[in-house]
């Protein structure tokens, strides 16, 4: 009788070796991101968070927020550079979180492969560890799941979920808002992990820029500027909560600034950004005059500069603007909220950049 081979996990393309291997080389970066209320470690099937740590506040509420990074993943294994695309994902969760003024708590991550090497997924993890940090929360536990045959060898793509938490009279958002507030604006650090479609089509499909070409305005290669990782505000806005009277704060992501800004705008309320008060990067103009790229659409699709703003009373600007720059946040005024008028809508750019 013929001895024939039967079909095997590892035939059909998943490496659960590979895996575990994975899994050991993450673990030392996941430790440096544990806070006192997380029980347990990496491994077990679900991560443990004491929620007694919450016993002090009156009314807690749990804010919570999910997303990914876009196709700022395609550069990433483009470039062979795994370690940086974790602040993004971090960045794009919690600083949705500390929009309400939530505290970041803990997070979970996704990490979807078409082949595990291992060396690869503890570098990404390793960057959502660094990222947690910089938020100020914990990497509780995750996922990395194996798909072969759906993605190639180097293909992947990351997401993550947060959990924060915040007193319920302490919330932040449209309720707060009056009609004399100031805008202000705090300085992204590039373009962040929105509008990769536009600018990968523009710059390398249309252009056929090169990732490693040397670009004279940007003062680096093409690569560095758009893998740069987008800025962690988390901790700033904590902090700026503490000694101003803010009101509100919109992170700007997709959608751009004026419709990120408007989803806190009460009915009746209108913000006005003035273009003037700031320039946007070289990389702004690079992806508007390489693909003929109209401002409007421009600014419908990428932050132009704008990471963050935020919303206080016009007693706070001064003591917001000090805490901003103590803590090495470029920041200034903005805008302000004015009263809705017939033909408004919730927020719009006014002027021309500077």
């Amino acid at each position: 009788m013929s001895e024939t081979t039967g079909a095997s996990y590892a035939a059909a393309g998943v490496d659960i070796e590979a895996g575990d291997r994975a899994v050991e080389l993450m673990k030392e970066w996941v430790k440096k991101t544990q806070r006192p209320e997380v029980l347990g470690g990496l491994g077990g099937f679900a991560g443990l968070f004491d929620a007694s740590a919450l016993k002090n506040y009156e009314r807690p509420l749990l804010a919570s927020a999910t997303d990914g990074v876009g196709t700022k993943v395609d550069i990433a294994r483009q470039l062979g550079v795994y370690d940086t695309i974790g602040h993004d994902l971090v960045a794009m969760v919690m600083d949705d979180i500390v929009v309400c003024g939530a505290e970041p708590l803990f997070m979970t991550d996704y990490i979807c492969v078409g082949k595990v090497h291992p060396e690869r997924v503890a570098a990404i993890v390793k960057g959502i560890a660094e990222g947690c940090v910089l938020a100020g929360c914990a990497l509780v536990g995750g996922e990395t799941a194996e798909h072969p045959g759906l993605l190639g060898p180097d293909d992947f793509d990351v997401a993550g979920a947060g959990t924060g938490v915040v007193e319920a009279d302490r919330l932040l958002g449209p309720d707060r808002i009056r009609e004399g507030d100031t805008v202000i604006a705090m300085a992204s650090s590039g373009l962040h992990s929105n509008g990769y479609s536009l600018v990968r089509h523009v710059l390398l499909n249309q252009a056929g820029l090169a990732l490693d070409a040397h670009i004279e305005e940007l003062g680096r290669t093409l690569g560095e500027e758009l893998l740069e990782p987008t800025k962690i505000y988390s901790l700033d806005c904590l902090a700026l909560t503490r000694t101003a009277d803010v009101h509100a704060y919109s992170h700007i992501t997709g959608g751009g600034l004026a419709a990120n800004l408007a989803r806190v705008i009460p009915d009746g309320l209108h913000a006005v950004v003035d273009r003037s008060t700031w320039t946007p990067a070289p990389v702004f103009d690079l992806v508007g005059r390489t693909g003929s790229v109209e401002r409007l659409e421009l600014e419908k699709t990428l932050n132009m500069g704008v990471g963050m703003m935020a919303i206080v009373p016009e007693e706070s600007v001064d003591v917001a603007l000090t805490t901003l720059a103590d803590r090495g946040v470029d920041a200034w005024v903005a805008g302000e909220i004015t009263a809705r008028g017939e033909h408004t809508t919730g927020a719009e750019l006014v002027g021309d950049y500077a």
